[in-house]
């Protein structure tokens, strides 16, 4: 099929030279470069599988659950005293 397209100066210089090194038609040489692209999208595109994490069991908490947040305030207001009495 015959069209009309317009490819940046670099980008042809580049076509040109590579048809050239490899003894190709300019025209055969942009089938093969967008071929090429097209496949990298098609590629990339793909769905990868899905990542399945292995479940582990990690026993018994040492602490209730449904206060966390406030040990976990607690905790941090712990460091912050001990830390502001090193500056002392």
């Amino acid at each position: 099929m015959r069209t009309t397209l317009r490819i940046e100066d670099r980008l042809l210089g580049e076509l040109k030279a590579l048809a050239q090194r490899e003894h190709v038609p300019l025209t055969g040489m942009v089938n093969r470069v967008l071929q090429a692209g097209l496949r990298a999208l098609r590629e990339e595109r793909a769905p990868s599988e899905p990542y399945h994490e292995q479940p582990c069991d990690l026993g018994r908490p040492r602490f209730p659950l449904d206060k966390a947040l406030k040990i976990a305030t607690e905790m941090e207001d712990e460091e912050t005293l001990r830390k502001l009495e090193l500056r002392k």
